[in-house]
Formats: structure tokens, C-alpha cells, sequence
């Protein structure tokens, strides 16, 4: 698998998402209210005025949502649940993201969200109203799921390195946005991420995906990034709702590789190696004769077996493709139906092999009935 990276557009766009400009971002992403270009039609200016005034009123009570749990006030209405990854951008890191919630708990289609990312300088750290943040932007979101699963909405944003502590504030609409007497049901979840930085010129790679499947797309640029984030290249990755899989599925597993070693012929070589191992409490771990053929099993766990080897160097990847700008996309597929019902883990190891840098990943998984 290969593919280019597309998030490279978003700092061209992160000056107009900040706090200053929240009331038209939000303005532009709800329903707008047409200026009639015909003499017929005639314009209730003032039932313009109100719906604006309505939007606005929206936007400020999301901004209370994130300024109280920014002061310790936290306050929500039903929970919302986080999962994000990492991967390397133009300018800093991108951080695909998705909250999941009970859709038991809300009473409307639809809501708005709004995501903040501010600097974590310390647990005591004070910030100003009117501030501007690294990353805020508002969301309009469809609160729909199938039968029996909860909400997932899947968005991401971009940042420099750093820790940060981001806010992600839900608040529900109502189906008449003049109708201010309805109790809309609000929630707000304060997450910390350590962002890492993948522009060191070492060997890195993204968090690793477990993934429902992998569609070919046109590539996603500019600010359509932010509400596709799995989007890289012509590939579309569809992360998993869950790291608990069937007999009867396939396992995919997907992740980028950054910073290869390149000649000045362009030449590069990378292997991965793919080690799977099981829990089993009884099992003492890996001793040093093992590291010869596989790595170590740690306490608790027992080596089961490997996959082949994967290469990516000019002649797999082909000659359009550049790995000074573009990250290399690996991944693995495991049919499931010959394992045993438990816990596994598989250890993932990428290696240089021009500049023998090494690195290793790990990603954890449970196999139930078919």
C-alpha cells in the first residue's frame, strides 16, 4: 500500500478558525439566510436579525461550555468518549480524532461542536478570555448511529508539538432555532495529548489503526482535512469502532512510516516485521534465546507466530513515488478464523535498513466467538 499525505494544506487555514472569528465560522456552517437576488422577494429583515442573534447565542453557550471547564466547572449532560491518533504534517502534527456518545442520552438530530486546543503550561496555568488558541473551530455534527451502536463523529485538527489539553464542547439544536424555551441537552470533555514531534529527520512513524477497511478516494485537500481526517493520499482508512473482532473477520492494521533514510538517488529501504503475541497469564515471557528469531514475549504472554517480512524500497513503490514528501503507508491483513479466543498483542518493528535506525510499535486486539 502506498499513498501521499494531504493534510500539508491545513496551516494555511488555521488564522481563520481562531476564537476572534468563531461567530462567522459558525455563521457559515449553519443554515444561511439568502439575500434574495429577485425584486419579488422581499426580505423580513428583522426575522433575519433574530435567527443571526439565535446563531450567535449558539455559539457563546458552547464558548461557556469550554470556559468553565477551562476554570474546573465542568458540566455535561450525558458523556462523551475520545480516541485519537497522530500523524506528521506540513506544518507540526495532525491529530485525527473521534468522540463517541450514547445516543440514548439526546433528545435532537443534530448539535453543535466546538473543539478547542490550548497549551497545557501546567496543571495551575490561567488563560484569558478572548485568548487565542492554537486550534478552536466549531462543527455542525448529525447525531445519527445505527441501531444499538452509539454516535461516532470523526473530525481532527492540526498543532505544533507540544502538550495540550483540548475541550471538545456538544450542544444539541434545536429543529427551530428561534425556539429558545427548549432545554437543549450540552456536554464538554477535556482530554490531554502529548503531541509528538515527527520533523526530528529520525525514523517515526503514526500511531498504528486497527481499521474496518481501506477505500481508494480522490485526495482530500484544504480545509475538507478536518472532517476527513483518515483521508491520505487516494486512500481513505475507516478505523475500527472497536479492538474486539470476530473469528470471521479480517484484522487490518494501517500506519504511516516518516523520514526514511534517502540517497541522493532517491534510493531507500525500509522492512517491517510483524511478531503476534498472545495473553496467557501462565506464560513466563521470553527468554534471551529468543531474540534471535523473534522478539521476547513480555510476562504473561506467549509468542505465537509471524508474518512475512514487508519491503518498501523504489522498485515496490514505484518511480512516481517520493518519500521525502510523501509518508509510506503499511499495514497488514490477518484472517482470524484459525485463532483461539483471548487477548493479543502484535508487535510491530520498522527498520532502516541504509541507516540501520530501528523503531517499534504495538498494537492490542481481542479475538471473540465467530
Amino acid at each position: 500500500m502506498r499513498g501521499r499525505h494531504e493534510h500539508v494544506e491545513l496551516a494555511k487555514g488555521w488564522s481563520r478558525w481562531r476564537r476572534a472569528t468563531l461567530a462567522t465560522v459558525l455563521f457559515a456552517c449553519t443554515v444561511a439566510v439568502s439575500a434574495a437576488s429577485s425584486q419579488d422577494t422581499r426580505v423580513d429583515r428583522r426575522s433575519q436579525d433574530r435567527l443571526e442573534d439565535a446563531q450567535r447565542r449558539e455559539g457563546e453557550a458552547l464558548l461557556r461550555l469550554a470556559d468553565a471547564a477551562m476554570e474546573g466547572h465542568a458540566s455535561s449532560d450525558f458523556s462523551i468518549g475520545w480516541r485519537n491518533d497522530f500523524f506528521k504534517a506540513q506544518a507540526g502534527t495532525f491529530v485525527p480524532f473521534t468522540v463517541t456518545i450514547d445516543r440514548s442520552g439526546l433528545t435532537a438530530a443534530n448539535a453543535l461542536m466546538y473543539v478547542r486546543a490550548a497549551r497545557r503550561e501546567g496543571a495551575t496555568a490561567r488563560h484569558d478570555v478572548g485568548e487565542h488558541y492554537p486550534f478552536d473551530i466549531i462543527f455542525p455534527v448529525t447525531l445519527s448511529a445505527p441501531a444499538g451502536q452509539p454516535v461516532r463523529i470523526t473530525r481532527g485538527f492540526a498543532v505544533a508539538p507540544g502538550d495540550y489539553d483540548v475541550y471538545v464542547a456538544l450542544r444539541e439544536r434545536s429543529a427551530d432555532p428561534l425556539n429558545s424555551d427548549r432545554h437543549l441537552k450540552s456536554a464538554v470533555l477535556k482530554q490531554a495529548l502529548t503531541v509528538p514531534d515527527f520533523w526530528t529527520g529520525e525514523l517515526a512513524a503514526s500511531t498504528v489503526i486497527l481499521a474496518d477497511g481501506i477505500d481508494t478516494v480522490a485526495p482530500v485537500s484544504g480545509d475538507d482535512v478536518l472532517e476527513r481526517p483518515y483521508a491520505v493520499g487516494t486512500n481513505e482508512i475507516h478505523p475500527a469502532a472497536t479492538t474486539s473482532f470476530r473469528r470471521s473477520r479480517e484484522l487490518i492494521v494501517v500506519f504511516l512510516i516518516y523520514n526514511p533514510t534517502v540517497s541522493a538517488e532517491k534510493n531507500f529501504d525500509i522492512e517491517v516485521n510483524y511478531h503476534l503475541f498472545r495473553r496467557d497469564d501462565a506464560a513466563p515471557g521470553g527468554s534471551a534465546s529468543d531474540t534471535e528469531a523473534h522478539p521476547p514475549a513480555r510476562a504473561g504472554e506467549r509468542y505465537i507466530t509471524r508474518t512475512p517480512p514487508q519491503r518498501f524500497k523504489p522498485s515496490v513503490m514505484g518511480s512516481g513515488f517520493d518519500p521525502v514528501t510523501g509518508p509510506i503507508l503499511a499495514g497488514q491483513g490477518i484472517l482470524l478464523s484459525s485463532f483461539q479466543e483471548g487477548e493479543y498483542r502484535l508487535g510491530i518493528t520498522v527498520t532502516d535498513l541504509t541507516s540501520r535506525q530501528s523503531l517499534t510499535r504495538d498494537v492490542t486486539f481481542s479475538v471473540a466467538g465467530s
